[in-house]
């Protein structure tokens, strides 16, 4: 039985996400003929993170060649082109969400949006698809459902970029790039982990191993260096089955 094609949101803010992290899931499951809707705060077309375009040596910690070409592709897109706002994101028509990461100042209107932490919310009491790499879990620790006082994280397995990375991350950029790469005085590691209800939920994994976690409907995975391909293929995997097994 041919099951149908997913469609899938993918909210950015309007400049600093990852390339890699939202490109190349993008590619992976459009190379698999799913829909795919963007989504800005105002309907703007989003722009990567200009550090992250410059390439993983000039960037310094850019994207690679993957990622680069995967976001190449995903912008000359007409739906990229074209996104719906925040506000009008309808939970209905959608069978996933695909949360991208990105440290840099930009990110703080993604990842602070109360009305894209609503919509969060929705998603996951409709029990639909989620993925979310990097500081993107941030959105889910701080998507908080009203019936229960407590985040939709709560109850999950999870990982995201760890406290570990991060410190990598920001000794390796600090002499050109200052405090770019820690979005905020905590890290996302801690923030996320408060978020569940225990903390042996949360998987750091082994550098430079792939760490994703899988469990139910959500994805999530650490950083596009070592995680980006099989967290895509992970993401797609699922939300195929959930489709399958609903049909």
């Amino acid at each position: 039985m041919n099951t149908r094609s997913p469609h899938i949101l993918i909210p950015l803010p309007d400049h600093d996400f990852d390339p890699t992290e939202s490109a190349t899931p993008w590619r992976v499951c459009a190379e698999r003929g799913w829909k795919t809707t963007f989504a800005t705060e105002n309907g703007n077309v989003a722009e990567a993170d200009h550090r992250l375009l410059m390439g993983f040596v000039r960037g310094p910690l850019g994207a690679g060649p993957m990622g680069l070409k995967d976001y190449k592709k995903m912008i000359e897109t007409p739906e990229y082109q074209k996104p719906i706002k925040y506000a009008d994101i309808n939970v209905d028509d959608y069978d996933a969400i695909l949360l991208t990461g990105g440290h840099a100042p930009g990110m703080k209107q993604f990842l602070e949006s109360k009305v894209l932490q609503e919509k969060v919310v929705q998603f996951f009491k409709k029990d639909k698809g989620a993925g979310a790499i990097c500081h993107s879990l941030l959105v889910l620790a701080r998507a908080i459902d009203p019936d229960t006082g407590k985040s939709v994280l709560y109850d999950y397995k999870t990982t995201s970029l760890t406290k570990l990375l991060e410190m990598i991350g920001y000794a390796s950029t600090f002499w050109l790039l200052g405090r770019r790469f820690r979005t905020y005085n905590a890290y996302v590691e801690d923030e996320v982990r408060a978020a569940l209800k225990d903390k042996k939920q949360y998987s750091t994994g082994l550098i430079p191993f792939p760490c994703v976690v899988v469990d139910r409907n959500l994805v999530s995975s650490r950083y596009w260096l070592f995680d980006a391909m099989k967290y895509s293929l992970k993401f797609a995997d699922m939300v195929e089955k959930r489709i399958s097994n609903n049909m």
